[in-house]
């Protein structure tokens, strides 16, 4: 009998491993308790705009942020989540607060079908000057003076405080039961609803909610148990289409028929360009370990035409999905197709000097972290880098920056301080042709990202425009972590079908444009992202731009020197008298809005068009300064919060960072 193709052998005995590291350690599988980590354990509750960073720096009096990490086991994480929601009341979540006057319970009404007890947690939330003692089903837990605790019950439990027995009725309400079958033809992604905001799911679907707070599944002709009472179904499938509603009302015991289909918006793959999420993680911790056939739901009912599913770690040896990368390493993933690509990818992890993905590589490469557990720095990124391309693939720098940065911020606030994931590295590898794209749209500062991007294109680093959204197929509930695959992507335009090949050359040359929803596009004189022209100083070049969705508010065309023109996104043309090599770019922006999943809002940019002069390529003299900076205050951050076992370690480093000021300098003696 043949096995599942889906679940060899090696990744069904990691995929067990993953389940009981999660039933014996809960969603952090038994990582180390560094920041991130202790994000993804309070995350079940903090959704939304809850703040934990602001709560944990809160509770260790203003601490530091390179202190955190070292100071992690001072944290009580309960009182962090107490703190965080500020008195919200998440759908998950049921709170006794304990006044001088009393104890009130406070909760969300979910609804049930049957007479199992709901099964929630409760957040035991003091006022009081002195400790406090609550009895849950005879168990004793003592809370401190105007402390927190969190205490796993079901609707069921006995509460009791101070002799009085709380009473949970407000957890819960019994309603009648109905059945409805989701159809739309080919798979997509649904969201059912009650009136509550409940959401409500197929069997083994697991709970996810996207950075909305909207409940999502995957799949075609899908048959769920809900309530019979009002409740609204969604469907859409990824940013290419439109999402559809409906509001039904089924009877008790019935079995109603919901067919219901989104509309298109643009259909990318039939003008040549595939869409790609080069940063997700199939499993990183979380509250329900994903099988391979996870992904592929995801994949087909987001219509994601390419999915790079990477093997990391978290904070510490063991890399997560190692066995399936050994398994699937150079091939397509078996539920490809013509317009649907997956593979096993790299995310190559390194706390202080950034995070790199890679994809389409065709072997497992040595090496996969550094400085771990207190481990030494032991190389700089660039020799994973180069590991990486002699296998093949295509480099990137993954959520490269967490803190804004305007234009006209100095380096120094880029870099910042303390081993917080930013792609630091790549200023270095940049300059040395070491990677091949930079991540400008991600979950944490696209603004950021695309001020650094933009710095490095004019200092003569030709990089691609790409996208990761780092989504965890594990994790249910954590803001963009557990929004769908695809919620952000690259445009790669491909030449002939798409297969790992073509998508991955068409990043390399840079034809792409990132996007969390609108179609971008851009044409100089005809050419699109990733061409060249070549010029005499004097030439006039025209440039046009548009983008589709209804989520943009704003276009803008931008050179070296900033913005050449702006307005409304229906459509810009501009004229430039080109006097020395630069490049062209276009951006598009929007508020917050349904279709985008990112904080701050609707994004997309372009890679460039580049225009050169006389044979000269574009090296800006204040990019190259800014650049030159970065490189000077990086060997001040490596001194300060670099670990190393050896002085040669930290010289491999610092002759990196020589080695690409270099590379500047030369570049200024030759404008």
């Amino acid at each position: 009998m043949l096995g599942d193709p889906l679940l060899p052998e090696a990744v069904a005995r990691a995929l067990g491993q993953y389940r009981a590291l999660r039933d014996r350690h809960g969603v952090c599988w038994g990582e180390e308790l560094i920041p991130y980590v202790g994000e993804v354990r309070t995350s079940e509750y903090l959704m939304g705009g809850h703040d934990y960073w602001s709560a944990c720096f809160a509770q260790l009096g203003g601490a530091a942020r390179r202190d955190l990490d070292a100071r992690m086991g001072e944290l009580d994480l309960d009182r962090v989540v107490r703190d965080a929601l500020a008195g919200d009341v998440p759908d998950n979540l049921a709170v006794l607060r304990l006044t001088p006057d009393g104890a009130v319970l406070r909760a969300v009404t979910a609804v049930v079908l049957d007479d199992t007890p709901l099964e929630t947690t409760l957040l035991l939330d003091s006022g009081r000057d002195g400790p406090v003692t609550v009895l849950v089903d005879g168990t004793p837990y003592e809370v401190a003076p105007h402390g927190a605790r969190l205490v796993g019950i079901d609707a069921a439990a006995r509460v009791v405080v101070e002799g009085e027995r709380v009473d949970l009725g407000v957890l819960s309400r019994r309603a009648d039961r109905a059945r409805i079958r989701l159809r739309a033809g080919f798979p997509c992604r649904w969201s059912v609803t009650g009136a509550n905001g409940q959401g409500w799911y197929p069997p083994g679907a697991p709970r996810a909610l996207d950075h909305h707070r909207r409940p999502y599944f995957h799949g075609d002709d899908l048959l769920l148990d809900v309530p019979a009472e009002q409740i609204t179904v969604a469907v859409t499938r990824g940013m290419e289409y439109t999402t559809a509603e409906l509001a039904l009302r089924p009877a008790p015991g019935e079995e109603r028929l919901v067919e219901l289909r989104p509309e298109r918006l643009y259909d990318a793959a039939a003008r040549g360009w595939y869409g790609g999420d080069l940063h997700v993680h199939l499993n990183w911790m979380g509250d329900e370990p994903a099988a391979p056939a996870r992904a592929a739901a995801v994949q087909h009912g987001e219509d994601l035409h390419v999915l790079n599913l990477v093997a990391g770690n978290v904070a510490g040896e063991r890399v997560y999905d190692r066995e399936a990368l050994a398994h699937w390493a150079g091939e397509d993933l078996p539920w490809s197709d013509e317009r649907h690509l997956a593979r096993f990818g790299v995310e190559y992890r390194n706390d202080l000097l950034g995070h790199v993905t890679a994809f389409g590589l065709s072997a497992p490469p040595g090496r996969f972290h550094s400085g771990f557990a207190g481990g030494p720095d032991a190389e700089p990124n660039s020799a994973a880098l180069e590991e990486l391309r002699r296998l093949g693939a295509v480099t990137g720098y993954g959520h490269p920056f967490h803190t804004d940065l305007a234009e006209d911020d100095p380096p120094e606030r880029g870099v910042a301080a303390g081993r917080n994931c930013s792609a630091r590295e790549i200023v270095a590898d940049a300059a040395l042709g070491l990677v091949d794209a930079l991540d400008v749209l991600n979950h944490s500062s696209i603004r950021a990202t695309a001020v650094v991007y933009r710095h490095l294109v004019g200092a003569g680093c030709r990089l691609a425009v790409t996208a990761g959204s780092d989504s965890v197929l594990s994790i249910s509930r954590r803001g963009t972590a557990s929004s769908p695959a695809g919620w952000q992507r690259v445009y790669a335009r491909v030449e002939g079908p798409l297969t790992a090949e073509s998508f991955a050359e068409a990043v390399r040359r840079g034809r792409t444009f990132a996007t969390t929803g609108p179609w971008l596009w851009l044409s100089v004189d005809g050419h699109g992202p990733g061409d060249t022209l070549e010029l005499a100083a004097g030439d006039r070049v025209r440039i046009r731009a548009g983008v589709i969705g209804p989520e943009a508010e704003r276009l803008e065309i931008r050179t070296g020197d900033g913005v050449l023109a702006c307005g409304p996104p229906d459509g810009l043309t501009a004229e430039l008298v080109v006097r020395e090599p630069t490049y062209v770019v276009a951006v598009a922006t929007g508020g917050p809005h349904p279709r985008s999943c990112h904080p701050s809002g609707a994004y997309a940019h372009t890679s460039p068009v580049y225009l050169d002069v006389a044979g000269a390529h574009v090296a800006r003299r204040a990019d190259l300064e800014w650049c030159l900076g970065w490189l000077d205050r990086l060997g001040t951050l490596l001194r300060e919060d670099g670990r190393f076992a050896s002085d040669e370690q930290y010289r491999a480093h610092l002759d990196l960072y020589r080695r690409a000021g270099e590379v500047y300098r030369s570049r200024l003696g030759h404008r």
